[in-house]
């Protein structure tokens, strides 16, 4: 049974920074493609950011530059450094893991299992 349970959230003023924490239990991180998704009020679900077991790293363009995600694989816990954070970065931002794809994958519909997700705003 794959578990994500994502930590790290908060309040930030705008240009702050924060790091989101997403452990895994119950798989391997090198056999999943593990990412961070965010969905604002009103708004779909959307990827922020995919790394693939071999490290293959897709970004969307709203936050190359200022996110960056990393692996702890001895601790199997999966992070998000957020810097510059605008008040558009306010969301519930979601861990996510899939072991059916083998690119990089921005896509929903593309994860399987989900984390709870953790609340980040940013306040201008």
């Amino acid at each position: 049974q794959v578990q994500l349970v994502e930590s790290g959230g908060g309040s930030v003023q705008a240009g702050g920074s924060l790091r989101l924490s997403c452990a895994a239990f119950g798989y391997t991180y090198s056999s999943y493609c593990m990412g961070w998704f965010r969905q604002a009020p009103g708004k779909k679900r959307e990827g922020v950011v995919s790394r693939l077991g071999d490290g293959i790293i897709s970004y969307a363009d709203s936050v190359k530059g200022r996110f960056t995600i990393s692996l702890d694989i001895a601790e199997s816990t999966l992070f998000l450094q957020m810097n510059s954070l605008k008040p558009e970065d306010t969301a519930i931002y979601y861990c996510a893991a899939t072991f059916r794809i083998t690119e990089s994958s921005l896509v929903e519909t593309d994860f399987d299992y989900w984390g709870q997700g953790t609340q980040v705003t940013v306040s201008s």
